[in-house]
């Protein structure tokens, strides 16, 4: 059993000097309990968080008296990663509670090996619901049954620790695997010859345009466009 000391928390303090003490702030609450503020031991918490994450049952006990907890939410700093306030959800006696935990992927897959598959996690965590005394640390996922790239492991097909039964659909995908395909460039053959052809046929033309508007009229040359006079027919005598 994983056991917290905790004390209640004056309000009026400010979160900065709790921590200064070596404290960290956090609350706890329920469907039957109302919000209550209260101080941790900053290291200890780390330590239980560790080995607890948000699916194992922590004891609170202070002056308040004691309550079997879940850790419902952490605040992390955001550059550090340490924690700076904490949840806690009050579980009530006798009833169930719905908790996310983690997917540990086992086995081995022969699309994979075989056929040069890639593992899809189409799931990394799954929600389950169970008492408090029954609630796992982790499931375990065979990827045994990937055969093929047809091949899914259904959430269905998940085994469950005794007490413990899925909180999703039977039919939510949770692995499959998908077939890696190798992205060819086509390459044009490029037709050099015709490309010669072409440079020098442009080249003949482009010289030819340049010779024509170069050349000048010789002396006493009509112009080109200069319409022809009339020729006078000879008079009948």
């Amino acid at each position: 059993m994983l056991v917290l000391n905790a004390e209640k928390r004056d309000m009026k303090a400010r979160a900065g000097k709790v921590r200064k003490g070596g404290k960290m702030p956090a609350v706890f609450y329920g469907r039957k309990e109302k919000s209550t503020p209260i101080a941790i031991s900053a290291p200890e918490f780390i330590k239980i968080w560790k080995k607890a994450g948000e699916s194992s049952v922590i004891t609170l006990k202070g002056d308040f008296g004691e309550h079997e907890t879940l850790i419902n939410d952490v605040d992390a700093h955001p550059v550090t990663g340490v924690p700076r306030h904490a949840d806690f959800y009050v579980i009530e006696k006798g009833q169930k509670v719905k908790v996310k935990v983690p997917l540990e992927f086992i086995g081995v897959s022969p699309a994979i090996k075989e056929l040069g598959g890639t593992l899809v996690k189409v799931m990394h965590d799954i929600e389950i619901e169970a008492a408090p005394k029954d609630l796992p640390k982790k499931i375990e996922v065979d990827i045994a049954a990937l055969v093929d790239f047809n091949s899914q492991v259904l959430a269905s097909q998940l085994k469950m620790p005794a007490g413990v039964s899925i909180a999703v659909g039977a039919q939510e995908v949770v692995a499959s695997v998908a077939q890696f395909k190798e992205e060819v460039e086509e390459v044009v053959p490029v037709d050099v010859l015709n490309i010669e052809l072409s440079e020098k046929k442009g080249k003949e033309l482009k010289e030819g345009e340049e010779a024509a508007e170069g050349a000048t009229p010789a002396a006493g040359a009509a112009p080109a466009d200069a319409k022809k006079a009339p020729v006078a027919k000879s008079e009948k005598k």
